[in-house]
């Protein structure tokens, strides 16, 4: 059982999965979409270590309204979401990053364990270790895993009270049919836990772009460090200068797209291949998918969730979702 950090003692578990290692599949799509037209790249490259450190200084910019809409929602409905999301044994975390939204919500859930799934192991070991050393009677137990793909968890976790725990309307990335189908799988690896989830809602474009082209440009950098990270991965040759971040909201799919754009003709090789790119033409990395309450609570029913919940900020721009399997 979670306790105070002044009463904690014992010995945190070691990892379940210290690392995660792209498999052939996940190299061939990569190469897939640089040769397809138009190129795209999966957004999960976003998140190495680099990425994950610059999206945590962009969730502190004032244009990117969602992490403070929805630390609002979760502090001043604390309450009414512990009741409502009932007994947590085991708090998982979807797309962890530095660990601190789980770790507000500790005092209020209680979880006697919490596992942190993120593609950024490196990202992910030094949140971990912190963790250890503030919640020594916590069972913390990581995971490096694409958990979008798939979704294994050993037996170790407890299938009995399980809470998703998926903010940052993360789910947005994915188009709604693969939103749908992660979806499933939550529900299938819980038998009688739950899911809490952030969802982004529909708005202005006055809102909503700036949100994904600040004016400090670090949206742009931590576009534009996927090509350094797709590098690593394929032993590319990238040239980032020779790049410009591109950001726009779609009215008719309700998302806003993010792409590179070549700011002149480059050729880019890799050992398997190579692609030239002409000057104007775009590599999309990132949907963003916004929803409104409605077609979301559709989504969870669709998925086979019930007990469906929603609490939004003040301004009714975000909404967290608590739904029970």
């Amino acid at each position: 059982m979670f306790q105070s950090s002044s009463m904690l003692a014992g010995t945190p578990s070691d990892y379940l999965a210290p690392l995660y290692h792209a498999p052939p599949q996940a190299i061939e799509a990569l190469q897939a979409g640089l040769l397809a037209r138009p190129a795209h790249i999966d957004p999960k490259y976003l998140y190495d270590a680099l990425g994950s450190s610059l999206f945590t200084a962009i969730t502190q910019l004032p244009e990117y309204y969602p992490t403070r809409c929805e630390a609002e929602i979760l502090r001043d409905h604390a309450t009414d979401i512990a009741q409502h999301a009932g007994k947590v044994s085991a708090l998982i975390d979807l797309g962890a990053g530095d660990c601190v939204k789980a770790e507000k919500l500790f005092p209020s859930l209680r979880p006697e364990m919490y596992i942190p799934i993120d593609i950024s192991v490196e990202y992910l070991h030094s949140a971990v270790q912190r963790l250890k050393n503030t919640y020594r009677d916590l069972n913390v137990s990581p995971i490096g895993e694409d958990f979008h793909h798939e979704l294994t968890l050993p037996d170790t976790i407890p299938r009995s009270g399980r809470l998703f725990f998926y903010p940052g309307s993360s789910i947005g990335n994915l188009d709604p049919e693969r939103a749908l189908a992660l979806l499933i799988r939550i529900r299938q690896s819980c038998d009688d836990g739950g899911l809490l989830i952030g969802v982004d809602r529909v708005k202005s474009r006055h809102v909503l772009e700036p949100a994904y082209d600040d004016a400090l440009h670090l949206t742009a950098a931590f576009n534009l460090n996927l090509l350094r990270h797709v590098n690593q991965r394929l032993g590319s040759d990238f040239d980032v200068r020779h790049w410009q971040h591109v950001a726009h909201y779609d009215e008719d799919h309700a998302r806003v797209q993010m792409h590179l754009q070549a700011q002149t003709d480059v050729d880019i090789h890799w050992p398997q291949a190579h692609r030239t790119f002409r000057k104007g033409e775009r590599i999309h990395t990132e949907n963003s998918y916004k929803y409104t309450p409605e077609g979301f609570r559709d989504l969870l029913t669709r998925a086979g969730f019930s007990h469906v919940e929603h609490w939004s900020d003040a301004c009714g721009w975000f909404s967290v979702f608590s739904a029970r399997a």
